[in-house]
């Protein structure tokens, strides 16, 4: 069976933004082609003039972000989600597509996902593996395009639920992919959540996910442009998405937020710190704690 290999050319200046696109809608796995440090890289292990004269000539202005889709998915609808999410964060790119074979990748890339713990409260335990804690467990499956929890902006966000769902909660999801933070949420105590993405196979891949998990019937999962779906007021909005996104979203956020109710925002690269934080104060927000991983940011707002 072939897979489709979605080779997806930026600039080294995007490239941390990109990957984070990316990795919150990979469906079969990411593998990054980055060489701007190949030189450093070799040194550490071994020499310089060890290198293959085909890498030294690889150019070290641009990344290339290879992303899988699984036989019988659409890369189509993969293709268009990225564009849309590359062209909102205004990143220059190019996309290229070639089958390859499967090669036992379905099975190839397990080796590679263990369980992790995130917080106080949460274990991400791969679907086939048995792990025993006392945590609450959220089981995944990267083949399904779950994501891993791995990447920072995604973990940030975890680490932020799980000190501020205490029970009883009324969750949204902007951008919310593949559901992780919504069924993440609901797992932690909250009474229901929805996610609105632009997406559509959006729908369809968070039902699977929140199945796994036991929590289909308390997930609403809608396809629309970030917040226009939303209903009401919610204890906990959460957006995993991108700098840009986020300040456009802004002004929308307040009237989506119970009295104490929190925002969480994230997908933010630090030298775009400054500016997201500005937006979200001029839109009546306040931010109480910012988490840092990595060059990324998670903020924590609540109304001023």
């Amino acid at each position: 069976m072939e897979w489709t290999d979605i080779r997806l050319t930026v600039n080294k200046a995007n490239a941390d933004e990109a990957e984070a696109i990316a990795t919150m809608i990979a469906e079969g796995g990411i593998y990054i082609e980055d060489y701007s440090d190949l030189e450093w890289q070799v040194e550490q292990i071994a020499h310089v003039d060890l290198i293959e004269q085909e890498l030294l000539d690889k150019p070290r202005d641009i990344v290339i972000i290879h992303l899988y889709v699984q036989p019988d998915a659409q890369p189509a609808e993969t293709i268009a989600l990225l564009q849309a999410r590359l062209d909102e964060a205004r990143i220059q790119y190019t996309i290229e597509t070639e089958g390859v074979e499967q090669d036992d990748w379905q099975n190839g890339w397990r080796k590679y996902y263990h369980p992790m713990e995130i917080g106080t409260r949460l274990a991400i335990v791969p679907s086939w593996q048995e792990y025993d804690t006392d945590r609450v467990k959220l089981i995944l499956d990267p083949g399904l395009a779950f994501g891993t929890g791995g990447h920072e902006t995604t973990s940030l966000c975890l680490e932020t639920l799980d000190e501020k769902i205490t029970g009883g909660e009324r969750v949204l999801d902007i951008g919310t992919g593949s559901g992780i933070l919504a069924i993440a949420a609901l797992k932690l105590g909250a009474a229901s959540a929805e996610g609105v993405d632009i997406d559509p196979v959006a729908v369809r891949t968070a039902g699977e996910n929140a199945a796994l998990n036991g929590v289909a019937d308390k997930l609403t999962v809608l396809v629309g442009d970030l917040s226009d779906k939303a209903s009401g007021q919610y204890d906990v909005v959460v957006a995993n998405i991108v700098a840009n996104a986020i300040i456009s979203l802004s002004p929308a956020v307040p009237a989506l937020m119970k009295p104490h109710g929190y925002f969480i925002a994230s997908g933010i690269i630090d030298t775009r710190k400054d500016e997201v934080v500005a937006a979200l104060n001029a839109a009546g927000l306040k931010v109480q704690a910012i988490r840092e991983k990595r060059g990324w940011e998670c903020i924590l707002c609540t109304k001023a």
